[in-house]
């Protein structure tokens, strides 16, 4: 096959892909009736997705790209001398603004917060497609730690490719996490050793995406601004690939809006250049740096992109790390199930204050898994379908 035939097979198989992804936003769309649509919004939670940080600044990067990094101080009632900074790290094609509802959460209660967009994503810098690597933005993370949080005890969260970061900063400094980090929560992550990148396109287009994605990327990247300016035509169909994509219960549609903002916000070469480091994803000797350390592995059990079982080598190698499954939940579950995740975070931050106090052996611990049910969120959805069903007739 020519180079020319072959660029107009993927261009066609494309094409149909599209379309059938159309057809079935349209279907999606019609059955998701503005009743149903107007129920559902009840599910937004009070103050919407807003809010201001107490500081921002520009932490420069070790290779010169300017990382946005913004700071929350905590709540002065509840604030305690001894409580850790928390530092979150978001996920691939996401932005800080994806923790919005646990730093909320842990300024109320006494923590101060640290966030940052990575490298390319959100306000952070475009940095070279060279540098769009996993150990690039763990030295990235290592920057922010030092100018954001120089002193003092740390709690690490990392969601996603965040995880992945959170383990590039152990296996390049481990010093950092053996001196001042007291927990660390792995959400939705992988340490790696297994294909990553599919994104959770099931077998044949993930197939498809692992080969050509970078090139696809690359292809839809030099017509970023027309797709950009014809964003608003297609929103059924990103909503619908957002809500299939990302979550496994119903969320508000401020909520899929959000996260389209956020995942179609990062340019598709942006996309493109971190995929390849993304597939060669292998920190699992990174993960004896965690020995002692109180440690969280989160994962919803309809997670398309990294399920369940990406994460049991952080669980196997990490001696008394708990792991949490959700129920009903997919990848962006800070979103989803936003209580609980916060709950977990602060009982996991609670955790480690106690075992570092107290001389704890954490690795001793026996390993545990359970599988959570957000109960409170399936009362709200109930009753959100019941006023829908009310409206509608």
């Amino acid at each position: 096959m020519s180079p020319r035939q072959a660029n107009t097979a993927l261009g066609l198989g494309l094409g149909l892909a599209a379309a059938g992804a159309a057809t079935a936003a349209g279907i999606a769309a019609d059955r998701l009736t503005k009743s149903r649509k107007k129920a559902l919004s009840t599910l937004t939670p009070r103050g919407s997705y807003d809010h201001t940080p107490d500081k921002e600044l520009v932490v420069v990067a070790t290779d010169g790209v300017p990382l946005h990094v913004e700071v929350d101080e905590p709540d002065p009632v509840a604030a305690h001398p001894d409580h850790p900074t928390v530092v979150f790290s978001h996920g691939y094609t996401l932005s800080l603004k994806s923790w919005v509802l646990q730093r909320r959460a842990l300024v109320q209660a006494g923590y101060r917060v640290v966030l940052w967009d990575q490298r390319s994503h959100g306000q952070s810098e475009h940095g070279s497609r060279e540098s769009s690597t996993i150990d690039q933005l763990g030295r990235d993370l290592h920057s922010v730690i030092a100018e954001a949080a120089p002193e003092g005890r740390l709690v690490l969260v990392g969601h996603s490719m965040g995880g992945m970061t959170v383990m590039a900063l152990a296996e390049q400094f481990p010093e950092i996490i053996h001196e001042r980090v007291i927990a660390a929560a792995f959400v939705a992550t992988s340490a790696g050793g297994r294909d990553m990148v599919s994104l959770g396109f099931g077998q044949l287009i993930g197939k498809l995406i692992g080969r050509a994605g970078p090139r696809l990327l690359n292809r839809l990247g030099t017509r970023q601004d027309w797709l950009n300016s014809v964003r608003h035509v297609g929103r059924d169909v990103e909503d619908f690939i957002v809500e299939r994509y990302s979550f496994a219960s119903p969320v508000s549609p401020a909520a899929v809006r959000y996260t389209g903002d956020m995942i179609f916000g990062t340019p598709f070469t942006v996309m493109s250049d971190f995929l390849p480091s993304i597939s060669d994803h292998d920190k699992r000797e990174a993960l004896s740096h965690f020995r002692g350390v109180e440690t969280l592995v989160v994962n919803g059990m309809q997670d398309l992109l990294t399920p369940p079982e990406h994460s049991q080598e952080i669980v196997r190698l990490v001696p008394g790390a708990e792991h949490v499954v959700i129920n009903e939940a997919g990848h962006i579950i800070m979103l989803e199930h936003p209580e609980v995740i916060t709950g977990l975070i602060l009982s996991l931050v609670e955790r480690g204050l106690r075992a570092a106090g107290e001389g704890i052996a954490i690795e001793r611990k026996p390993r545990v898994r359970r599988t959570v049910t957000d109960l409170a969120k399936r009362r709200k959805v109930a009753r959100a379908r019941g006023r829908g069903r009310h409206e509608a007739s």
